[in-house]
């Protein structure tokens, strides 16, 4: 488990170090807040075509390790593209490719579960997403520093190397062998798809991705920039943009679900990044920034962890990866049309009208929450610990 733990953490750490410069550096190159939503918004398309395949996929071999390979495999690959043949159009690609890197979180999630009880389920949905924000914490951090001293380009170079070592470690990750189990069929992702409960809660993750890639992957930094924020101070906001998301999974591995309750904690996490979100363009320093960064982290933390053990919480084992890349490629939906919608409206009415409309959808996502979620969360058959682990992303 600490082997893995490292490994989830430079995973994601490969796929994040550039991000706090992604978006400034896009326009740098020449391109539109549109073009710049798309190049960020591919992250998102790519993993939505690719997860329900690759967990189909996972399910019917009944391996995970392979695929966890192949995604370290891939961050070096578009880390090198991006940061050695730079231009809005290899941009683009090397962000897609990351994209795909990213989809194998499927893999990764699922594999991690496995080494815990059925008792322990929550604590490993906790310690998963703790791993996935600490490697994109470190990321974030260091990123806009790297950037400052070595150019636009070393962050890329340096996601590059971290993903050549995550590949590396990754060989020696321990998988318990399976028995060759029947290939999930169309018709039974059909079934799986249907669930109203997974409905529900992959929808309510589709608008969390929204503010999150429309704000602190997408535009709020070319907002810190307009107001004076230079590389360094862009690695500062993305790093409080990720702290608190992180306390708030680790703090969900603690028994905060259970003592507040699922509907409670999702509405009031809607809320605040909805008021976060909106926020934004009434910062006038990087200061203020920051605050609002870290009310919509918290605020999306805590969502998260509630909705992901809720997707698969009545799930059989031999179907968890196939529930979870459909729940991931639904949410994969925010990721991708959070940062396009918003760059429209931002070359229609400013970057003042995409904060404002990003935080009329977290509005939307908290009444929706109270009108559709149970009060504590999805009663089955199952008892709650057989809930699964997985991460954002």
């Amino acid at each position: 488990m600490a082997l893995f733990g490292v490994v989830t953490t430079i995973f994601w750490f490969a796929l994040y170090v550039y991000v706090p410069i992604l978006p400034s550096y896009v326009t740098h190159l020449g391109a539109s807040l549109k073009m710049v939503g798309l190049v960020v918004g591919s992250y998102g398309l790519v993993q939505m075509l690719l997860r329900i395949p690759l967990g189909l996929w996972s399910d019917g071999i009944g391996r995970r390790k392979g695929f966890i390979v192949l995604g370290m495999f891939l961050a070096l690959i578009s880390g090198l593209l991006m940061g050695l043949w730079p231009s809005v159009g290899t941009m683009l690609v090397g962000r897609a490719l990351s994209g795909a890197a990213a989809a194998t979180w499927v893999a990764f999630t699922v594999l991690f579960s496995s080494y815990f009880s059925s008792e322990d389920a929550p604590k490993a949905m906790g310690l998963a997403t703790f791993y996935s924000n600490l490697g994109q914490i470190l990321a974030t951090f260091t990123g806009g520093y790297i950037a400052e001293l070595y150019g636009w380009q070393a962050p890329f170079v340096l996601g590059a190397v971290f993903g050549l070592a995550g590949m590396l470690l990754s060989f020696q990750i321990q998988e318990t062998r399976q028995l060759k189990r029947e290939r999930v069929q169309i018709s039974q992702l059909l079934v799986v798809g249907r669930e109203k409960d997974l409905l529900i809660v992959s929808g309510l993750a589709v608008l969390v991705q929204y503010m999150t890639f429309a704000t602190m992957y997408g535009f709020t930094p070319i907002y810190a920039e307009k107001i004076g924020a230079a590389a360094t101070e862009l690695s500062l906001l993305t790093f409080w943009s990720t702290l608190p998301m992180a306390a708030a999974a680790l703090a969900s591995s603690w028994g905060m679900v259970s003592k507040f309750g699922t509907k409670r904690l999702v509405v009031i996490g809607f809320v605040l990044g909805a008021l976060a979100a909106a926020a934004v363009p009434f910062a006038k320093t990087l200061p203020q920034l920051y605050i609002t960064q870290g009310i919509g982290s918290l605020g999306r933390g805590v969502i998260f962890p509630v909705v992901m053990g809720m997707s698969i919480q009545t799930v059989s084992e031999e179907k968890r990866a196939t529930a979870m890349g459909f729940f991931q490629a639904i949410y994969s939906l925010g990721m991708f049309g959070g940062p396009i919608i918003a760059g429209i409206i931002g070359d229609i009415s400013g970057l003042t009208g995409g904060f404002l409309s990003t935080g009329a959808v977290g509005l939307l996502g908290s009444w929706l929450a109270l009108k559709l979620l149970p009060e504590e969360g999805i009663q089955s058959g199952q008892a709650p610990h057989q809930m699964a682990v997985e991460g954002k992303q």
